[in-house]
């Protein structure tokens, strides 16, 4: 029986490629990712998504980072995206004058205006699963702590304590897959004792419930553990929060540097400001070209 936790978790993981993309100034890749992110959060339709997905597959590729291990961190949201695609189709199936209704039964009413907001708004999810990993994957724990210190650094000034936050959301993102390890080896654990776990009844909600409950207590302490250990490993090593701390290394923006960065905000800009065309617009003018 195999359990492949670790291997399907993208999120925190680094694959040191070596590539232009890894050696650029960590702190205008943050600039970019948070543009992006918010480019996705306010377009609607379905053109800029699949433009931003666009961007993220042709960075993963200059990054030298395979294509399929890149997909392979969508297998573990695969049954919240499905949940989602399920709730909007039972609750989301109001009509409106012009629409297609392809199938209607008391509270499911499957329309194309429906189908098209499912579409986009699970393909936008997809892209911040994938972007986030990326960001993981072309950045060290220590790059990425820096940038997120000097980017937001200016809020220090408000008594926002910037260092620490940075510290912990850089934590918090290497921890998935230290945590997904520790799940994996409890599940091996427990079906090496002649557990459920791993069966091909676990479709079933009701099985499924049951056999994952006994690995939050295993995976709670596990997680306890590691987390006193790190505090044990900090503090030895003179940590102390809100001290300022000078920097090993000093990052230095290159004219590449500022090319990416220019071209990065002018695609998120162009995301939002475009008047990008529907889907059904797209195939009209396609068709009638």
């Amino acid at each position: 029986m195999a359990f492949e936790l670790a291997r399907n978790i993208t999120t925190g993981q680094y694959i040191p490629t070596g590539s232009w993309v890894h050696r650029l100034d960590p702190r205008i890749k943050l600039v970019v990712v948070i543009a992006l992110f918010v480019a996705l959060s306010l377009s609607f339709t379905a053109v800029p998504t699949v433009l931003a997905l666009g961007l993220i597959f042709a960075v993963a590729a200059a990054g030298r980072i395979p294509f399929g291990y890149v997909l392979s961190g969508l297998k573990p949201a695969l049954p919240v995206l499905v949940l989602l695609v399920i709730l909007q189709i039972l609750f989301r199936g109001q009509s409106t004058p012009g629409t297609v209704v392809y199938f209607r039964w008391w509270i499911v009413n499957i329309n194309d205006a429906a189908l098209m907001a499912i579409a986009v708004g699970t393909l936008r999810i997809v892209a911040f699963i994938f972007l986030t990993s990326l960001m993981t994957m072309v950045m060290t724990t220590t790059e990425l702590t820096h940038a997120i210190e000097s980017v937001f650094g200016p809020l220090q000034r408000l008594g926002v304590p910037v260092r620490e936050l940075a510290l912990t959301a850089t934590i918090a993102l290497r921890f998935v897959p230290t945590l997904a390890e520790e799940l994996e080896r409890v599940m091996k654990a427990q079906a090496s004792r002649l557990g459920e776990i791993g069966l091909r009844a676990d479709w079933r909600p009701d099985r499924a419930a049951r056999t994952r409950l006994p690995l939050i207590v295993p995976l709670f302490l596990t997680a306890l553990r590691r987390g006193e250990e790190l505090v044990l490993a900090m503090e030895a090593r003179g940590y102390v929060g809100g001290a300022r701390r000078n920097r090993f290394r000093q990052y230095h923006a290159r004219p590449l540097d500022w090319a990416v960065l220019v071209l990065g905000l002018a695609f998120c800009v162009a995301l939002l400001v475009v008047p990008w065309p529907t889907v059904p617009e797209l195939w009209a003018r396609l068709a009638g070209g």
